[in-house]
């Protein structure tokens, strides 16, 4: 898997080293001298991952940090900070200004390469989500945090067969405002993972009865699990273990011994990312959801209908589909005689008539103004016509008051027609029930037609 690395770094030796390591691996790479040209090339080039040193000139890594990620344009493009300085205070430090990850110089080229490895998967996944938000904020729904979210009250499981250090990652947690949960192995990690909705999962790779990485396997292809960041602890000397981990598709890592802060910072960046993830998620299911819905009733909109025509008959399972138009007899006399707020409840009000007397596998449609479509598949055509009287029925008999005191009728005119051997497109199904539903207004309204096409 290619991609594109800025490298940011003032000292020329450094920058001519890492680029020739990551263009071994047919990685695309372009280098920065300072902060400033940074931010320019992270907006022009659109890098996938940034290498960024901490000390530069007027400007040094961590204000660059803040920058990019206070920018909406460069927030998710992933930061890794590499410098000479490894003290536990400039790892929190750069953690909290953003970073994703932060390595000491001199650099060990195979965390490197898992680290940026594993950070493009992640910039591609949120690329991928981005792009769905579009559809969610053309619909007006907007998929951005105003400011980063609080993450008090996010669930994490802690997996550790070691009841101290479990206690210590847990007690560190509880500061930060998360909820931890515990378990100590294999099989209770699965049980829990599938019946609460965790939003990070921190495991031990020190533990002595089962191999955590098989668990860290299973949470990656189990569909519940696979979206939840994973978090490694390791010892310093379990590096080949902790690399294995980040192939499996782990999001982050820490060693022990633990510094409480580090854990916090790293633990506060997985689920504010899991939190933009998820929101993304909801937001694109809500603006897809308007896209095939019908806003005033709720039922499904004219595009879906098409579209569901069209799979049932291409399907081949067209046998015993009947269809019927329903168009409301003189509505236009409910909007001018009472407004159109009572024509609305008008419409509202037989949208759930037609919703609670029919099956669950019938589609119900508002085609367009007082007009509704039932799709009714496997459906004989004697059970079709009852079916279309008994709708007719309950909608006669709804007391509708428009205004206090008053009493409104409200009545439908229903045309049927049936896909056979003379109906084999969408567009001829609808043309043959809407005529059907003309004919029934023509002889008296408040009636049911069956076409004769077929």
């Amino acid at each position: 898997m290619t991609a594109r690395i800025l490298i940011v770094d003032d000292v020329p030796a450094n920058t001519r080293l890492l680029e020739a390591k990551l263009s071994a691996e047919y990685y695309q790479v372009l280098a920065a001298r300072d902060g400033f040209e940074a931010i320019r090339l992270t907006h022009s080039w659109q890098p996938d991952l940034i290498l960024l040193d901490v000390m530069m000139p007027e400007m040094d890594g961590y204000e660059t940090c803040r920058r990019l990620k206070d920018d909406p344009l460069t927030t998710h493009t992933p930061v890794v900070m590499v410098t000479a300085l490894g003290e536990p205070s400039e790892r929190l430090r750069g953690l909290e200004a953003g970073a994703d990850d932060f390595l000491t110089k001199p650099v060990e080229y195979d965390t490197l390469l898992a680290r940026v490895r594993s950070l493009v998967r992640l910039k591609r996944l949120l690329d991928e989500w981005h792009l769905r938000g579009e559809t969610a904020r053309a619909l007006g729904l907007s998929t951005e945090f105003a400011e980063p979210p609080s993450v008090a009250g996010a669930r994490a499981l802690v997996v550790d067969d070691w009841d101290l250090g479990a206690q210590t990652v847990q007690d560190a947690l509880s500061r930060e405002g998360i909820l931890p949960g515990r378990a100590g192995s294999e099989s209770e990690a699965l049980a829990l993972a599938g019946a609460i909705p965790f939003d990070l999962i921190v495991l031990s790779l020190s533990m002595t009865a089962e191999d955590p990485l098989w668990l860290a396997s299973r949470l990656r292809t189990t569909e519940v699990t696979q979206d939840i960041p994973l978090l490694l602890i390791a010892e310093p000397e379990q590096k080949a273990r902790l690399l294995r981990g980040f192939d499996i598709g782990a999001n982050d890592w820490l060693l022990r011994p633990i510094d409480e802060n580090e854990l916090r910072a790293r633990a506060r960046n997985q689920i504010r990312r899991k939190f933009y993830q998820d929101r993304l998620r909801s937001d694109l299911g809500s603006a897809l959801e308007m896209a095939l819905t019908d806003p005033l009733t709720g039922l499904y909109n004219q595009r879906y209908l098409m579209r569901h025509l069209h799979g049932l008959l291409a399907s081949g399972r067209a046998d015993g589909l009947a269809l019927m138009m329903i168009d409301v007899d003189y509505f236009k006399t409910v909007n001018d005689r009472f407004g159109h707020a009572a024509g609305d409840r008008a419409l509202r009000l037989i949208a759930e008539t037609l919703r609670g007397r029919t099956r669950v596998f019938d589609s119900i449609a508002r085609y367009g103004g007082e007009e509704f479509v039932v799709v009714m598949p496997g459906t004989g055509e004697h059970d079709a016509a009852a079916a279309a009287e008994r709708l007719r029925r309950a909608i006669e008999d709804l007391g509708f008051a428009p205004q206090e005191g008053k009493r409104h009728p409200l009545t439908v005119s229903i045309g049927l027609a049936f896909a056979g051997a003379h109906i084999t497109t969408a567009e001829q199904l609808l043309q043959a029930a809407d005529q059907a539903m003309y004919r029934a207004k023509r002889s008296g309204r408040n009636r049911v037609e069956v076409s004769s096409a077929g």
